[in-house]
């Protein structure tokens, strides 16, 4: 399984979908961190970023998810003994390229968009909020891609309404039913993300692995 997730690694730097994935991501951070933040909004810029990262880390899955063609999709299974493996092969593939998407956008936050680090905390939380931005991005496009929506229309439309309403009901009473994006953004302007990071990780850890378990099952019933 190990060895299949690197091919796919391979594969999806050697067909250079990889450049199409990163290029938003490197829009995004230039014009995110164009001008520094001011003193004091530090973490709330750094949680914005991770917030507008979520479609484009799931664009960078889905788009590493629709490299392999459905033909070979089947051999892999086949070579590595399981349908099983294939898909966990496929998804912690999709993880890798979004953690280190995820991972340079933190970084860029930290040496570029900022006047000054965060306290501990604030930093231990802002990092947080980027790795779980990670996941949900990759849930998002292992969910739109093309073993589970084969219209590439459908799937972008799916795509980015999907991070709309994940948005919009995270702001809304309801924000429980959904990964909290805007608990984040309120959290971190009103300076109590630190002390609510444990209970805003709860659905922001929850809902995107649900999401992964349903891509697993819906891979099962359409190999």
């Amino acid at each position: 399984m190990i060895a299949l997730t690197l091919f796919r690694l391979a594969a999806f730097a050697r067909s250079h979908r990889v450049v199409r994935a990163l290029l938003p991501v490197l829009v995004l951070l230039a014009l995110a961190y164009g001008v520094r933040a001011p003193l004091g909004q530090e973490v709330t810029a750094l949680t914005d970023t991770a917030v507008l990262l979520v479609p484009l880390l799931a664009w960078s899955a889905r788009s590493l998810l629709d490299t392999e063609p459905d033909q070979q999709r089947a051999i892999s299974a086949t070579a590595v003994g399981s349908p099983s493996r294939e898909v966990a092969a496929g998804l912690l593939a999709a993880l890798v390229v979004t953690s280190a998407f995820a991972a340079l956008a933190l970084a860029w936050g930290l040496l570029l968009g900022v006047s000054e680090l965060p306290p501990r905390g604030a930093l231990a939380a802002a990092i947080a909020l980027h790795a779980l931005s990670a996941l949900a991005g990759t849930a998002l496009g292992a969910l739109t891609s093309r073993p589970i929506l084969p219209s590439p229309a459908l799937s972008i439309m799916t795509l980015v309404l999907g991070f709309l309403a994940m948005l919009l009901v995270s702001l809304s009473p309801a924000a429980w039913l959904t990964v909290p994006l805007g608990g984040w953004m309120r959290a971190a302007a009103d300076g109590l993300l630190t002390d609510g990071l444990p209970w805003l990780a709860v659905p922001s850890l929850l809902w995107p692995l649900l999401g992964l378990a349903a891509y697993a099952r819906l891979r099962r019933a359409r190999p």
